[in-house]
C-alpha cells in the first residue's frame, strides 16, 4: 500500500441552506465561510432599486431600468422606508399616478431582497389584491435576476408562491383586502404596506377599522417595524389619509425657482394660463412672479429637497403631502391640468376628482341646506298626479313613523333628473293591519304620463330601522321583487352607495325564519348630499328654456303643490364638521328641524332608483323606456340623448320596465 500524498489537502463539508458544498483545503473552506457572513450591502431602498430594479411593460409606461432620477421626490421617502432609518410610519397623501405605489413596490423587492422579515400589503379589496399581484408584484419578481432567486416559480412543488402569498428565504408577503378581516388577522407582519387606504370600507367584516387592524400586526415587532400608508384622498373631514397626514409634521417638496433661487412648494393658485388657452399654463414664482416655464421642472426636481411645515404629534411618523404639479416631463403637464381644471367646471363631481385626483387634496363637501324658500320660487306647474314628459319610471320611499307611514313617490329620467309626482302619508302607523293594506294598494296604483300611458312604482324602499319586524313581515308578504327594505348607515360610499342584498333573519307571525328578508344598505350621507347638490344648482331660465335649453343632469323638479312644510321637511339636516375619536374631526349630518320625512323619502327614492339600475343603464335602456312611453329623448345637460321617439300605440298601457329587477 503506498503510503498517502503529504501534498493532499483534506476534504470538508458545509451545511449552507440544506444543500452540502464540498471544498478542498481550509483555505477554500474559510473563503466560502467569510463570503457566507458577510453583511449584506448598506443599501437604501433607492439605491436598491437603482441597482435592482426593472420594469416591466406589462406594468409600467416607462420600462426598463428604474431611476429614482425620474421622480427625485420619492428618494427621502424610500430612504426611510429602509432600516437604517429610524422612523417607523411614512404617510403620503398624494395625486394619482406620481410613483407612490412603485416605491411601494420597490420596498417589496428591497425586503425580499435584503431585509427579509413577515411583510403585509393590504388593497382596497381582495380582488384589488390579486390584480395587483398579477399585474404588479408577479412582473417585480420576474424582471428581477435577484428576486427571482429569492421566491421559487409557482409551478414549482411546495414553492409557497400563490396569488396573495410569496415566500421567499427568511421571509413571505401576504397580500390581502381591507374587506378582509381574516386577511388582516392572519399572521404578525414586521412590514405593513396599507395602498389607498382612503377606499377602505369603514370596517373589515364588521371587526373594526381595517387600518387599525392592520397595524396591530406589527406591534410585537417594536421599533423595527415600518408602516407605509398611501392613498389619494377624498372627502374632507372622512379621508383617512388626511386625518394621518395632518397628524404628522406634513412635509412639502421645496424646488428653487430657476430665476431667482427662492425655494417653494408647488401651489395650484400660481399655475396662470390665458381663459381657454390651457396651453399657455406658466407657474409663477412666489419669490420674483416671474413665469417659469415646464421644461425647467426637471432641474427643479433635481434640486428640491423636503421641508417640514408642522409639528407632528409622533415623532417616529412622517408625512408627506405631493401633487401633480410635480409629474416628470412625459407624464402629466402643467397644460392637462390647466385643461382638466377648465372641463371640470360646472360639475361638483368633475372639481372633486380634479382635487382628490390631481391636486391630491380633499373636497370639501358643504352639506348646505338650500333655501327652502328659494325651492317655493323654483316649484313648477303640472297636473297634480301626473308624471311629466321627461320622468321615465317610478320609485318610492317610505318612511315609518309611530302613528303613521309617509311616501314620497319620484319620477327619474335621463341623467337622474327627477320630478315629485305624489306625497302620501298612511295613517295608523306598523300596528295597524289596515295602514299595511294601504301600503300593498299603492303599489298597485297607476299614474298617468304625459304621453297618456299608465306607470306603476317599479321599485319602493322602505326604511327597515323602525320596527323592523314589521317591516320584513310585509315586504316578505307583498315580495322582494318590487320592495326593498333599506339600513342607512354613516358616512359616504360614492362608489357604491347602495349595497346589497344581503339575507337576514326575519321574525314573521312569531316564528323567526333564518335568512327569511333581504336588505339593502345604504350609505344615506352620499344622497343626501347630492340631493342637495342638484337642488343648489343653476338651472336656464324661462327664456332660455323656450328656446331649447336643456336642464343640467340631476335637476330636481318640485310641483306647485308641495308647500311650505313639505320643503321645510326636505332641507332639514345641514352636513356639520365634530370632533371625533382620537381628535380626528369627521362630518356628520345634523337636524336644523325635527321634522326631516320628506328628505329621508328622497334619499330612500334615490335608493330604490340605484337598486333598479338607473344608475348603470346603457343607452339603450333609456331608449326603450321613450319608445314604451312613445316620448322623444330630451335634451339633458350632460346626459345622453336618445332616437327619435317610436310611434304611438293606439291604446294605453300600463308600463313597468323590464329593466326595474
Amino acid at each position: 500500500m503506498s503510503a498517502p500524498n503529504s501534498t493532499a489537502l483534506p476534504r470538508y463539508a458545509l451545511a449552507l441552506d440544506d444543500r452540502i458544498l464540498a471544498f478542498d483545503g481550509a483555505s477554500d473552506l474559510l473563503r466560502h465561510w467569510a463570503q457566507g457572513i458577510r453583511p449584506d450591502p448598506d443599501l437604501t431602498v433607492s439605491d436598491w432599486a437603482d441597482r435592482h430594479r426593472w420594469l416591466s411593460s406589462r406594468a409600467s409606461a416607462e420600462p426598463g431600468r428604474y431611476r429614482t432620477a425620474r421622480t427625485p421626490y420619492m428618494r427621502e421617502i424610500m430612504d426611510h422606508l429602509s432600516p437604517g432609518s429610524a422612523v417607523q410610519r411614512i404617510v403620503v397623501m398624494k395625486a394619482a399616478q406620481v410613483g407612490a405605489t412603485e416605491t411601494g413596490n420597490n420596498w417589496i423587492g428591497f425586503v425580499m431582497h435584503h431585509a427579509p422579515g413577515p411583510m403585509l400589503a393590504v388593497q382596497p379589496t381582495v380582488e384589488l389584491a390579486k390584480r395587483n399581484s398579477r399585474q404588479r408584484i408577479d412582473p417585480l419578481i420576474e424582471e428581477s435576476p435577484d428576486l427571482r432567486e429569492k421566491v421559487k416559480p409557482a409551478r414549482s412543488r411546495d414553492a409557497g408562491n400563490t396569488m396573495l402569498s410569496k415566500e421567499f428565504a427568511g421571509g413571505i408577503l401576504i397580500m390581502t383586502g381591507a374587506n378582509s378581516a381574516v386577511g388582516l388577522r392572519s399572521t404578525p407582519a414586521r412590514y405593513i404596506f396599507l395602498d389607498e387606504v382612503d377606499a377602505y370600507p369603514a370596517s373589515a367584516d364588521e371587526e373594526g377599522d381595517p387600518v387599525t387592524l392592520a397595524e396591530a400586526r406589527s406591534l410585537t415587532f417594536a421599533h423595527r417595524r415600518k408602516v407605509f400608508l398611501v392613498s389619494t384622498p377624498t372627502i374632507r373631514g372622512l379621508s383617512r389619509i388626511e386625518r394621518e397626514f395632518e397628524a404628522s409634521d406634513q412635509r412639502r417638496f421645496f424646488v428653487p425657482c430657476p430665476q431667482c433661487g427662492a425655494m417653494q412648494w408647488l401651489r395650484f393658485e400660481r399655475l396662470r394660463w390665458d381663459k381657454g388657452r390651457p396651453e399657455t399654463a406658466e407657474y409663477h414664482c412666489e419669490g420674483c412672479e416671474a413665469p417659469i416655464a415646464e421644461h425647467h421642472k426637471t432641474a427643479m426636481l433635481a434640486a428640491g429637497e423636503w421641508r417640514a411645515t408642522a409639528t407632528g404629534t409622533d415623532p417616529l411618523t412622517v408625512g408627506y403631502h405631493l401633487s401633480a404639479l410635480y409629474s416628470p416631463i412625459g407624464w402629466l403637464a402643467w397644460a392637462g391640468i390647466a385643461r382638466s381644471w377648465e372641463a371640470a367646471q360646472g360639475s361638483d363631481e368633475a372639481m372633486r376628482a380634479f382635487r382628490n385626483t390631481i391636486l391630491g387634496e380633499t373636497w370639501f363637501e358643504t352639506g348646505e341646506a338650500p333655501d327652502w324658500q328659494r325651492l317655493a320660487e323654483r316649484r313648477e306647474a303640472w297636473t297634480p298626479g301626473t308624471v311629466p314628459a321627461g320622468g321615465l319610471f317610478l320609485t318610492a320611499g317610505a318612511d315609518v313613523q309611530k302613528d303613521r307611514i309617509e311616501v314620497d313617490v319620484w319620477a327619474w329620467g335621463r341623467g337622474l333628473e327627477s320630478w315629485l309626482v305624489d306625497h302620501i302619508v298612511i295613517d295608523g302607523g306598523p300596528g295597524d293591519p289596515g295602514c299595511w293594506q294601504k301600503l300593498t294598494a299603492l303599489l298597485g296604483k297607476v299614474w298617468v304620463h304625459a304621453s297618456g300611458q299608465h306607470l306603476t312604482i317599479a321599485r319602493l324602499a322602505i326604511d327597515a330601522g323602525y320596527e323592523t319586524s314589521a317591516v320584513y313581515a310585509w315586504a316578505r308578504q307583498v315580495g322582494f321583487a318590487q320592495v326593498a327594505p333599506v339600513k342607512g348607515l354613516e358616512g359616504f360610499n360614492r362608489a357604491s352607495p347602495v349595497t346589497g342584498p344581503t339575507y337576514v333573519d326575519a321574525t314573521i307571525g312569531g316564528k323567526r325564519l333564518r335568512r327569511g328578508a333581504r336588505l339593502w344598505s345604504v350609505a344615506t350621507s352620499t344622497f343626501k348630499a347630492e340631493t342637495y347638490r342638484f337642488l343648489r344648482q343653476e338651472r336656464p331660465t324661462p327664456e332660455e328654456i323656450a328656446s331649447g335649453a336643456a336642464f343640467p343632469a340631476g335637476t330636481v323638479h318640485l310641483p306647485g303643490w308641495a308647500d311650505g312644510e313639505w320643503l321645510r321637511q326636505l332641507t332639514a339636516e345641514q352636513l356639520v364638521t365634530v370632533k371625533g375619536k382620537r381628535g380626528f374631526t369627521k362630518l356628520e349630518w345634523q337636524k336644523l328641524r325635527e321634522r326631516n320625512e320628506a328628505l329621508d323619502c328622497r334619499v330612500y327614492a334615490r335608493a330604490a332608483a340605484w337598486i333598479a339600475g338607473a344608475d348603470r343603464w346603457p343607452d339603450a335602456r333609456w331608449q326603450d323606456l321613450e319608445q314604451q312611453l312613445a316620448v322623444a329623448a330630451p335634451k339633458v345637460a350632460g346626459g345622453l340623448s336618445g332616437k327619435p321617439p317610436a310611434r304611438p300605440s293606439a291604446r294605453r298601457r300600463t308600463v313597468r320596465s323590464s329593466y326595474m329587477g
